[in-house]
């Protein structure tokens, strides 16, 4: 006997409407720390090549990569307001990944050329100019202080948020180089520059690593970070007339986008049209999940429909497991 699988695809753009929002204002307080960070970044650097400080040139390349943070989270901001095509049916936010990537390979290429640096100046130590590394340090600690200010008053969002976790690893970077000028002013050891300097690429080295997990996450597919499936199936099978959820399937879009397909086994498929919106709430509001892809089945007639959450218009077509399927 040939099977019949009944499906219906609901969408809704009112999710995606008002994340763009969002976006848009996170975009222009990315842009604003962009252009403070990246501006004293570049003190930084003409500062520490005048001293001859390690530990205002490590503090530089981390408030680069801060830039560059900022950068990607400025940009991806800007794409989340395009729209969806049909050559990207969820728009462009991988982009956002992609970007993260750029940044991890190029924050790391940061930490090898301060930490080789570094290991040579503690082999021949030279002199350094401790009042110019003092006072270019404290400014750039009161710059990131600002930085992280504006971010926190801004829109909360997963990009602002990772900008904000960059620009206070920053802060740590700046207190070792004001640490490294006050200690070499008052008479110690300017070995403490590069040695305050290799601490610095350790602040890098773990924010570096951290954005590569979240990244190779996202790319290998994974279930988001702070999503537990189980939890997510607990919680569904909880709903009156669930008996069971299986074929689950969590994963990322970007940082801040997360989907899911499953397949829901219900005691009685009249029971769908209550059910349906009931999962979708918890799914939205419980772990942040607003696209998902849901297909009851009723165990004892061995037929299933399954519902999409997350675009447009409804459009409706039968399927049969022996041949292709038909529109109506």
């Amino acid at each position: 006997m040939t099977e019949h699988h009944h499906h219906a695809h609901s969408h809704n753009h009112t999710d995606g409407a008002h994340g763009h929002s969002h976006s848009h204002g996170s975009g222009k307080t990315l842009v604003f720390a962009l252009i403070f960070t990246t501006a004293f970044a570049l003190v930084e650097v003409f500062a520490g090549v005048m001293a001859n400080s390690l530990a205002l040139l490590s503090d530089a390349g981390h408030m680069f990569t801060d830039s560059l943070s900022l950068a990607v989270g400025a940009f991806s901001a800007w794409l989340a307001n395009k729209p969806a095509s049909r050559q990207h049916s969820f728009g462009l936010q991988r982009a956002e990944v992609l970007g993260a990537l750029f940044n991890v390979i190029f924050m790391f290429l940061v930490i090898a050329y301060i930490a080789y640096e570094a290991v040579l100046r503690m082999l021949d130590t030279p002199e350094v100019n401790g009042v110019t590394v003092l006072v270019v340090g404290t400014l750039g600690l009161l710059v990131n202080i600002i930085v992280a200010w504006v971010l926190m008053r801004g829109e909360q969002n997963m990009n602002v948020r990772g900008a904000l976790l960059h620009v206070m690893g920053d802060l740590l970077g700046s207190v070792a180089a004001v640490a490294a000028g006050a200690i070499i002013y008052y008479g110690g050891p300017a070995i403490m520059d590069p040695i305050l300097s290799l601490f610095v690429c350790l602040l890098i080295l773990v924010s570096a690593v951290r954005l590569l997990r979240a990244v190779t996450r996202v790319l290998m597919e994974g279930v988001p970070q702070g999503v537990d499936a189980a939890q997510v199936s607990d919680a569904l099978t909880q709903i009156d007339g669930v008996r069971a959820v299986h074929d689950l399937h969590i994963w990322s879009l970007s940082s801040n986008s997360h989907a899911l397909a499953a397949h829901v086994d219900l005691d009685n498929m009249s029971l769908w049209q209550a059910t349906l919106p009931q999962m979708q709430i918890i799914l939205r509001e419980r772990f942040g999940i607003a696209h998902s892809t849901l297909q009851p089945e009723d165990s004892a007639m061995g037929q299933g429909c399954a519902v999409e959450v997350g675009c447009g218009a409804r459009s409706r077509h039968y399927e049969d497991a022996s041949g292709p399927k038909q529109h109506v």
